[in-house]
């Protein structure tokens, strides 16, 4: 699999990478052996990017990857975590909870070091804060070893867009739901990060299922309108024998600037076909009846946070 540069930081990443959201049941069940199972899959074809928090699964992602990459050459991979968010409205950044949290993830990952430790859903807090005091705690772990590179994670595109401005020190960014086939308001900001340095981080190719046969799960927060236009353009794609998910992860994964785009997998099948999707014969005619079926939420999002953060 193609591996590319994530900004300055000399990490070289897999084009496509693995969430452990999945693999702590954020979308469904899955037993530990599935989950160890799916990770070395991963990793047999090419994947090294391995990316979850402790928020997912309240630890248990970290946990099953920390049991999977335990047979697997450590120099190999690019381990990523998260710190601030803990539960679905559990957030602290303060500097204790940062140097806390990190170490609690190291043990659960059962590593000694993090390449690639970010701030987690950052519009939920104070983000002038979190850009000074926690950014700092990170650096400060980072001159001690346990972290490598630092950044930020948030929904509201707003976030880096304040961060950029205030020359906040960040190696890496994380973004996701905004490099899709309804939504690519990410990519204009990508000029801007790559001439700072920062390496991009796309996750969610799907919007979190909504581009996918499946369907969101209840919880999705996207707004009725934009579900029912992506389960139409899913059933097209059906209809062309075209899984619409397979077609989106393609579509993220090629796009200029982004080093790396991560997407959860809950099965080595699942794996697999997200791998399988990245060297699909790209069908334009497809993909443009598609986007077209989306024109009509072209864009669409919704707020997350703080109001002053989106």
């Amino acid at each position: 699999m193609e591996q590319r540069p994530l900004g300055r930081t000399g990490l070289r990443v897999s084009a496509l990478g693995l969430g452990a959201a999945s693999l702590g049941g954020v979308y469904g069940e899955v037993d530990e052996g599935t989950a160890i199972a799916t990770v070395h899959r991963a990793f047999e074809l090419g994947v090294n990017v391995f990316d979850s928090s402790p928020y997912y699964g309240s630890t248990r992602a970290e946990t099953v990857i920390g049991k999977a990459l335990r047979t697997l050459p450590r120099e190999a991979i690019v381990v990523m975590t998260k710190c601030g968010r803990y539960g679905q409205d559990e957030f602290d950044f303060s500097p204790a909870r940062i140097r806390r949290s990190v170490d609690d993830s190291l043990r659960r990952l059962q590593t000694d070091r993090v390449d690639v430790c970010q701030l987690h859903d950052v519009e939920f807090g104070d983000l002038d804060k979190i850009l000074d005091e926690g950014l700092a705690t990170l650096h400060e772990l980072r001159a001690q070893g346990k972290v490598r590179h630092v950044g930020i994670t948030g929904l509201p595109l707003a976030v880096f867009t304040r961060a950029l401005a205030r020359r906040a020190p960040l190696d890496t960014v994380l973004s996701y739901c905004h490099a899709t086939l309804f939504d690519d308001t990410l990519l204009p900001l990508l000029p801007a990060l790559a001439a700072a340095g920062i390496g991009v981080i796309n996750a969610s190719p799907t919007a979190m299922g909504l581009l996918s046969s499946r369907g969101p799960r209840d919880w999705h927060p996207a707004p009725p309108p934009v579900a029912a236009c992506c389960r139409a353009a899913a059933a097209a794609c059906k209809a062309h024998g075209v899984e619409i998910a397979e077609l989106a992860i393609q579509y993220s994964c090629s796009r200029p600037g982004i080093a790396t785009t991560i997407c959860g997998a809950a099965s080595p099948a699942e794996i697999e076909a997200n791998v399988r999707a990245l060297d699909r014969n790209d069908d334009g005619a497809l993909l443009a009846h598609a986007q077209a079926l989306l024109q009509p939420i072209r864009g669409a999002t919704w707020p997350q946070g703080r109001p002053e953060n989106n």
